[in-house]
């Protein structure tokens, strides 16, 4: 009997451990304190999952949020969270032209195939994030900044099935840069 409750425990846990959530990687995230801002730069890999690709593939439009924060550490408190932005991006598909959308703001552009889409949908460049005044000078900081699909994002009936679906789970770690304000940009890998 105990045997047979070990191995179930054992098959569940195999099962358990090959169903995770989709991973982002970041890559090459770098945050350079430019004249007026800091200047957000960073590269993620991820694949969409087989769900996501056909709710797309079926008009849904997949939102996704790159999310920075900039915090002070403090050794006697918690740390100060110095500033908190987002970048909203949209992918969408139109059946009709076959073509792959990836929107920001009032900005958009076209692809005839999901892997452009997503390589610029996935790239960061010269994001003005936070207004350097908001930097005390000479202090040390730490930057974060991640990427992720926002499910409050999408239809009613799919945030419901987002909650327990883990197919519908794509985000990054926080990619943390470390960097003292008025020296030259700091980067991470």
């Amino acid at each position: 009997m105990l045997a047979r409750l070990l191995l179930a425990f054992a098959l569940l846990a195999a099962v358990s451990a090959g169903v995770r959530a989709d991973v982002v990687e970041a890559r090459n995230v770098a945050v350079v304190q430019g004249d007026d801002a800091l200047i957000v730069s960073a590269d993620f890999r991820f694949d969409l999952s087989p769900r996501l690709e056909e709710a797309l593939r079926h008009g849904v439009a997949l939102h996704f949020a790159v999310e920075f924060e900039l915090v002070r550490p403090r050794w006697y408190w918690f740390d100060e969270k110095t500033a908190s932005e987002k970048l909203h991006l949209r992918l969408l598909y139109h059946s009709l032209s076959r073509q792959y959308r990836v929107s920001q703001g009032g900005l958009y552009r076209n692809f005839v195939s999901l892997g452009e889409a997503l390589r610029t949908l996935a790239t960061v460049r010269d994001w003005a994030a936070v207004e350097r005044e908001r930097l005390k000078p000479e202090e040390g900081y730490v930057a974060m900044v991640r990427f992720r699909l926002d499910t409050a994002q999408l239809p009613k009936p799919f945030q419901v099935s987002a909650l327990t679906d883990r197919e519908w789970t794509l985000a990054s770690e926080w990619a943390r840069v470390a960097f003292t304000a008025n020296n030259a940009g700091a980067a991470a890998r």
